[in-house]
């Protein structure tokens, strides 16, 4: 499961900016993941509670906004919406190159 390692990573950012801005703990975590990314909300939700054990971010709020997927098609000179990583432009059926829906980000941290 991939997602205990996002969580992971997600939690080292964390203390590398409480390093840089000086907090004391962390209230809520709000993270961007992407519809046509690999990673699972729930599957994240699951892990977080047990990966934020012991860490600056033990106790906090976890929200998850999810980003829809879309892509640029070249033929049309548009922004497409995306479902599926290759689906073809649902206006000319070319190839569209997915430009959303792929990341995870933290968003905004609220600490003390």
């Amino acid at each position: 499961m991939h997602e205990m390692s996002l969580i992971e990573s997600v939690v080292g950012l964390i203390e590398d900016e409480r390093r840089r801005q000086t907090f004391s703990r962390v209230r809520t975590i709000r993270l961007r993941v992407g519809k046509l990314g690999h990673a699972e909300p729930e599957a994240l939700r699951f892990c977080f509670d047990a990966i934020t054990a012991g860490t600056i971010a033990e106790g906090a709020e976890l929200l998850i906004q999810m980003v829809p997927g879309a892509g640029w098609c070249d033929q049309c000179d548009r922004t497409v919406p995306l479902d599926d990583r290759f689906e073809p432009c649902p206006f000319c059926g070319s190839q569209v190159r997915m430009t959303a829906g792929d990341d995870l980000k933290v968003a905004e941290l609220e600490v003390d």
